[in-house]
């Protein structure tokens, strides 16, 4: 079999660089040498590109930079190209690719940027094309297009940094009226990982929180805090996505932030979740409407809420190239139904290279074998 010519793309300028960098340690080391030609490249956070062929385990580190061979290399937009340019002292190398895995997390990764460079290159890429990446990303685009389309998500109300320093007064004001009642979570519109994001119990606490979000986006929502249990389902595919059974996170801190999710380890993860068969279903089911609402294509993590007092189900988030750290819930859950990390990656790609729906799991866990 033809080995097929991968380019993995990690890094970024984004406030999730660090994650990216484990996200893609743990993919390029389960996809298999016999099926695929790797070409890594790594995004520095001033945004220099480089082709890096060292020591895998230096990438998570952080030292795959200051690798002496790395060699500068950017992606063409010219589709006849199809590729990537490597350059050297005194000459460039062509380098076809068939297909790119953008493990990248955050802004410049996860909304529509990136994206929008492949598909003018022309090169399958895994994921979300670029309207549904941009339109995920932005939570406030998201939470207006699901509430259209009668998907239940928590009372929120956006705003623009530069509007709230000239009316903070009147926007305080109304976006307390709508959300009802403290405590509240303030987020930047455009942000990952829950990087810029807080609960506010006070109004005090609100105008700090705001402080705090506008340094990852000029745009801000605020959202009601729903307190109950937070769950997750990953879906797979594109005409006809597969949605996996649903995990459940209890936060080690007050809610699954950056430091919960990466840094201090004291989140418990169960799958299944603990929760009512009816709720799983609805949950699912829920999944796959937004998935489809959404554009999304390839795969997506999808966050949800449940009322601990009234057991209300509310969509929270839709993360379109989610965590593939060894920690992760994306692998983790569809590990549970079946589908093992490097599986799950020959199936990503296969969508990717062929845009064929995912009929059902037998098709999914045989697929490229």
């Amino acid at each position: 079999m033809k080995k097929i010519n991968t380019a993995v793309l990690f890094g970024g300028k984004s406030s999730e660089h660090e994650v990216s960098r484990v996200s893609a340690t743990s993919i390029i080391k389960n996809l298999s040498p016999e099926k695929y030609n790797l070409f890594i490249i790594g995004i520095t956070k001033k945004g220099e590109w480089y082709l890096y062929e060292g020591d895998i385990s230096k990438i998570s580190e952080g030292s795959w930079e200051s690798d002496p061979n790395n060699r500068k290399t950017l992606i063409s937009p010219d589709s006849s190209v199809h590729g990537i340019f490597v350059l050297n002292e005194n000459s460039f190398q062509q380098i076809y690719i068939d297909v790119v895995i953008p493990v990248l997390h955050g802004k410049n990764g996860e909304d529509g940027t990136i994206q929008g460079l492949l598909e003018l290159s022309g090169i399958p890429f895994v994921g979300c094309n670029t309207c549904a990446s941009a339109a995920c990303m932005d939570k406030t685009i998201t939470s207006t297009m699901l509430v259209a389309q009668d998907i239940k998500k928590p009372k929120f109300f956006w705003f623009n940094y530069r509007d709230f320093k000239k009316n903070q007064d009147s926007i305080i004001e109304k976006l307390e009226y709508i959300t009802e009642a403290y405590p509240i979570f303030v987020k930047p519109a455009n942000s990952g990982s829950s990087v810029g994001v807080s609960k506010s119990h006070n109004r005090d606490e609100l105008i700090a929180a705001i402080e705090i979000a506008k340094n990852e986006d000029e745009k801000i929502i605020v959202e009601q805090a729903i307190e109950g249990q937070e769950v997750e389902c990953a879906v797979m595919g594109n005409e006809n996505p597969l949605v996996s059974g649903v995990g459940e996170i209890v936060s080690g801190a007050e809610f699954y932030d950056y430091s919960a999710k990466y840094i201090n380890n004291t989140s418990e993860l169960y799958i299944p979740a603990r929760i009512k068969k009816e709720t799983s279903e609805k949950i699912r089911n829920t999944a796959i409407e937004a998935y489809k609402i959404m554009g999304c294509e390839g795969l997506a993590r999808i966050d949800f809420l449940i009322d601990k007092k009234t057991e209300e189900v509310f969509l929270n988030e839709i993360n379109t190239f989610p965590g593939f750290t060894p920690i992760s819930m994306y692998p983790k859950l569809m590990n549970y139904i079946g589908i093992n990390f490097p599986d799950l990656l020959d199936n990503l790609i296969n969508l990717a290279l062929n845009k064929k729906p995912v009929a059902d799991l037998l098709q999914v866990a045989c697929a490229l074998k």
